[in-house]
């Protein structure tokens, strides 16, 4: 994980498979995507006659054990695992969120985020109904518990009236559906199972259950997934697709499968690209684990200089409830990655990372491996800069706090203590992800939004007034 890179967002799997064990399944499928969101997971799960949602603050394998899995019988269910991006880590806004209907219980899990809120807010209050958390997911689940007939009619209409971007599972005691936005800005794909069917955020949560990836859930498409096979309902026509450009940059597992191709061959080409571009007489290539490492092995393939591991990761370091004091604070960036000084002592580094959000800590990477011995430090970026803020689901701060948005590449790279620091190109960053699709949102690296963003005084005031604070 880079130390200064956006904020995770959200997975999301379901599955419909009689004669499994479908909370193990979803069990196994939520620990492949934790990386996506490790604030709280939850799942619901049916047998036909009933649902069970359970929903907690922590990690999968926090939330989940022997006893709770064991509880849970059924042969569909739903799962989810959270980063805040709208909405405070509270357990109110955990999901999946659970809504009453009129026949039955309702249970949706949700990534992305809708610029529409305020509206859609609004119309809901108009047909009296009552909101109690503070997400817009809960406002998606809400607008469909309100509808009536089969699940997926109930959907259809729902997506009518979403603006933004989302990617949903939603459960009753006898239906389970997927549903993403007309741009597939968040990703969402299909999976066949022996015996049933399931979808996730990513592939990489197929191979964890047994089930082999069949395709993308097309922008604007509802799929209804049963034992027997998988029907789908083009339910809003699709638009140019904008899969978000940082799933392949940073979010998605390198093992996962997106846009036709794995991510860490679409990271290890954006590193080869930056080579083309900006390569330093250095003597060794560093990547900081884990993203930064696809990109940087093929940034020392093209530069034809050695490729070495020379930053350690402690991986049990991670979100936590129990936060360092002050002075350990000082030396955060110590407490996930060591140095392994007889590799850096007397080097030139080359030191490649997948982004530069607000610059708070690549700093302290640098001085850490200044103080280890290296005679210099190159930073390579294989991204643009981050000069925009994202409404579609990623913490990325606001303009303001985004350095790449208010100083100079040699002013961060004063700032920094780097020798040198270098992006990766916009027009590289078009050649290192190719064929065959090519449609990303890139909003952030350009102000282009793909879809219109909400007033940013609005939005401020729904993440602040109806939440507990901006995430930072």
């Amino acid at each position: 994980m880079s130390v200064d890179s956006p904020r995770e967002e959200c997975g999301v799997f379901a599955v419909v498979a009689p004669g499994r064990d479908v909370a193990r399944l979803t069990y196994f499928a939520l620990h492949a995507m934790q990386h996506r969101g490790q604030e709280s997971a939850g799942m619901a799960v049916s047998d036909g006659r009933g649902m069970t949602v359970v929903r907690e603050l922590g990690l999968v394998a926090t939330v989940f054990d022997e006893p709770s899995l064991a509880s849970l019988v059924g042969d569909q269910a739903i799962g989810h695992v959270r980063y805040s991006t709208t909405g405070a880590n509270k357990w109110d806004n955990a999901q999946p969120v659970a809504r009453e209907r009129a026949a039955g219980l309702l249970a949706l899990g949700h990534n992305g985020n809708l610029t529409n809120t305020d509206q859609l807010r609004g119309e809901l209050a108009a047909q009296g109904i009552e909101l109690g958390a503070s997400t817009d997911s809960e406002l998606i689940a809400a607008a469909l518990a309100a509808g009536v007939g089969p699940l997926a009619e109930s959907a259809a209409a729902t997506m009518k009236r979403l603006v933004g971007a989302y990617s949903v599972v939603a459960a009753t005691e006898n239906e389970v559906v997927a549903f993403r936005d007309p741009n597939g800005v968040r990703p969402l794909v299909l999976g066949r199972l022996d015996a049933g069917w399931c979808v996730a955020s990513e592939t990489c949560a197929f191979g964890q259950v047994g089930a082999e990836f069949e395709r993308e859930i097309r922008p604007g498409e509802i799929v209804i997934l049963r034992h027997d096979g998988v029907e789908s309902i083009q339910a809003v026509e699709p638009r140019d697709t904008k899969l978000c450009v940082f799933e392949q940059i940073y979010f998605a597992r390198p093992d996962s499968i997106l846009d036709g191709g794995t991510v860490w061959q679409r990271r290890r080409q954006m590193g080869a690209q930056l080579a083309r571009e900006s390569t330093p007489n250095a003597d060794l290539v560093v990547g900081l684990p884990d993203s930064g490492t696809p990109a940087a092995i093929g940034f020392a393939n093209q530069a034809g200089i050695d490729y070495t591991e020379a930053v350690v990761r402690n991986r049990y370091v991670g979100r936590s409830f129990i936060q360092p004091d002050q002075s350990l604070r000082r030396h955060g960036v110590r407490l996930k990655f060591s140095p392994l000084k007889d590799v850096i002592t007397g080097k030139r580094l080359v030191v490649v990372d997948d982004s530069i959000v607000r610059g708070t800590t690549i700093g302290e990477v640098v001085q850490m491996l200044r103080d280890a011995g290296a005679t210099e430090v190159h930073l390579r970026i294989s991204s643009p800069p981050i000069l925009w803020p994202c409404f579609y689901g990623i913490d990325m701060a606001s303009r303001d706090e985004l350095i790449a948005a208010n100083h100079s590449i040699d002013q961060i790279a004063e700032m920094t203590g780097a020798t040198s620091l270098a992006y990766l190109s916009l027009d590289g960053l078009h050649d290192a992800l190719g064929p065959p699709n090519g449609g990303y949102c890139r909003a952030c690296l350009t102000g282009d939004y793909p879809i219109a963003p909400p007033d940013s005084t609005n939005k401020l005031r729904f993440d602040v007034d109806v939440c507990e604070g901006i995430p930072t």
